[in-house]
């Protein structure tokens, strides 16, 4: 094993241990099988022309079309996982980038070739549809698939504009594969002095997030302001991205007819905007709890002010200690017990097989994500493992991901075989939950148990809050676009110091560095992605508390969820598993839970 810590360079790639890496031989065994799976898939797509025009003929022309499609969509995804994981280990080789550049560039060819297939499904008349798939027990398998097809008849287009608004994908995509190469592996971040000023430390993006947990506020201070050097100095480059990205989905939504790029998103999901305007509503109304937790906090540090930097430094530092990534295991290993014996035994198959990247080094990707279900390979697990607490809990959070995608691979037929990412985020908060119950049981003492209420605090704070911030932001900075409204970094920089102000309350002294946050942040580039974030954490509140009072009849309810893919809409997903996202109740629940737990805090000090 290589010790992360052992000096103040990154590591390179071939300093680390095998077993802590990625064996990418489970999806190709070498770059050329790689590329003939490229290769067959580039001759293949003309084969699409063998199926136009005629889908409407007969079920079996139908049925013959569909699984052709499949057949190129798993190949591209195996490319595309291969191609993703190769690049995201180091970001500074150009051969793998290329490779990414070109899997990129190869699938919106097949999208192009097949963009007539919806527009053709659409041309059948409706009870002509039914007869097929009632003559054809293999045409059943797309039922789910045929309703949510005439679900967006109003929103989808000729075959000529289908095929056209498929090739600008490559295009489309440039901000996002801009923003993060340039951030991850070519903005240069400064040195600054260590903590207690010993020695010189290369700032990134794990260790800014790791320095804002340490106890040495000067340090955290050195670190949050030099981190946002070059974000600064480079700001109009990070406008001109983000801006591209705004155009990006915006062309989209308006192209196929959609009143913004909000509803064009959430449709795709068949997710009513009232859910994303009833998390926003309800949260931005009830923002006590957070600002209670600013000054509660301000008061344990005895602060005249407090800072961005100061929100995540433990008030109880003499209970910190590093966490190894083998012992994490263990831990994981325990505290999920509550979810059953198949569920451990899955988990344990991944963590001793090299689905998961451990350590940051030279050039990788930041942060951490599970690749998501690729049908007939595993799901892989990048983390950048910096020994402290939140990483454990990153870990249980992505393997949350992993177990999800797992079980949908091995349960639902390709159609399937992939979720909603409105339910994405349940599994990974319902494993942070746990693994936070199973921290407060074994607590020694009273410090112990006060800590890891604070990390509870802090997660809310994180999933619940943060999130739905960001959420509104995104929102506002596309409606401003969507109206035409000019969008300097100035006034992005304002609104975003104007929201983390009102959101954590007079207490917060909003530093200038702050403010440029959302020139740094990768979800924004996801398409409205981070509200799910806030909805998933309600959620999985509620469905771990059924499985604490309910048991194995909850447990298989949870398993069902997680194996139920995109087999039906996702609200209904929930429902079935026990909780509605139609109603304020969730949300309610845990900003209940904060000020239950803020209680608490104020009754142990």
């Amino acid at each position: 094993m290589f010790a992360q810590d052992d000096g103040f360079d990154l590591p390179a790639r071939d300093q680390i241990d095998a077993k802590y890496k990625w064996d990418l031989t489970d999806v190709y065994q070498s770059k050329e099988d790689w590329q003939k799976d490229f290769d067959f898939v580039n001759e293949s797509k003309i084969k699409y022309l063998h199926f136009e025009g005629k889908l409407g003929d007969s079920a079996n022309d139908l049925l013959a079309c569909l699984k052709f499609d499949d057949e190129m969509g798993i190949k591209i995804s195996r490319l595309f996982l291969y191609a993703m994981l190769a690049k995201d280990l180091d970001l500074s080789i150009s051969e793998n980038n290329a490779r990414y550049s070109q899997i990129i560039a190869l699938n919106s060819e097949v999208a192009a070739a097949s963009s007539f297939i919806r527009p053709e499904i659409l041309a059948i008349p409706d009870e002509k549809l039914k007869e097929y798939i009632n003559e054809n027990d293999e045409l059943k398998v797309y039922d789910h698939v045929f309703d949510d097809l005439l679900r967006t008849k109003d929103h989808t287009l000729s075959k000529e504009l289908e095929e056209l608004l498929a090739m600008t994908g490559p295009v489309t995509q440039l901000p996002y594969d801009t923003f993060s190469v340039f951030k991850n592996a070519e903005m240069e971040f400064p040195k600054v002095a260590g903590e207690n000023n010993e020695g010189e430390v290369q700032i990134s993006d794990g260790r800014y997030s790791a320095a804002l947990f340490s106890t040495d506020r000067a340090y955290r201070k050195r670190v949050y302001k030099s981190y946002y050097k070059p974000i600064i100095k480079f700001k109009n480059t990070f406008l001109t991205l983000f801006n591209g990205n705004l155009k990006a989905i915006g062309l989209n939504a308006k192209t196929r007819k959609y009143k913004s790029s909000r509803e064009a998103s959430l449709d795709r999901n068949n997710i009513p905007i009232s859910v994303y305007d009833n998390l926003v509503k309800t949260v931005e109304g009830n923002l006590q709890p957070l600002n209670r937790w600013c000054s509660l906090k301000k008061k344990i540090l005895s602060y005249e002010e407090m800072h961005p930097y100061d929100t995540y430094v433990t008030l109880f530092p003499s209970v910190k200690r590093e966490y190894t990534y083998d012992e994490s295991k263990v831990m994981l290993l325990e505290a999920l017990k509550p979810l059953g014996e198949d569920y451990l035994k899955n988990l344990k198959t991944a963590f001793d097989n090299r689905w998961i990247d451990v350590y940051e080094t030279k050039g990788k990707r930041s942060g951490a994500y599970s690749s998501g279900t690729t049908f007939g390979v595993h799901p892989y697990v990048l983390l950048n493992w910096n020994n402290q607490l939140n990483d454990v809990f990153t870990f249980a959070h992505e393997m949350g991901h992993n177990m999800h995608s797992y079980y949908t691979g091995i349960t639902q037929p390709y159609p399937y075989a992939d979720y909603s990412i409105f339910v994405a985020e349940v599994a990974s908060t319902m494993n942070e939950a746990f693994l936070l119950d199973y921290l407060i049981e074994n607590a020694e003492t009273k410090e112990q148990k006060l800590a890891l209420i604070e990390k509870h605090l802090i997660s809310i704070t994180t999933t619940f809050y943060r999130q739905t911030r960001f959420a509104a932001f995104e929102q506002a900075a596309h409606e401003m676009y969507e109206k035409g409204e000019a969008i300097t970094p100035e006034i992005l920089c304002e609104k975003f110091a104007k929201m983390y102000q009102d959101y954590w309350g007079k207490d917060m002294v909003v530093d200038e560095e702050e403010s440029y946050s959302w020139a740094r942040i990768p979800h924004f580039y996801y398409n409205f992605y981070v509200y799910q974030y806030a909805t998933s954490h309600a959620a999985s509140a509620v469905l771990a508390e059924k499985i604490k009072t309910e048991g194995q009849l909850a447990i298989d309810k949870y398993l069902n969820f997680l194996k139920a893919g995109s087999s039906k809409y996702p609200i209904d997903v929930l429902i079935d598993a026990g909780v509605d996202m139609n109603t304020k109740a969730p949300i309610d629940a845990v900003v209940k839970k904060m000020n239950s737990l803020l209680d608490q805090m104020e009754e142990l000090l």
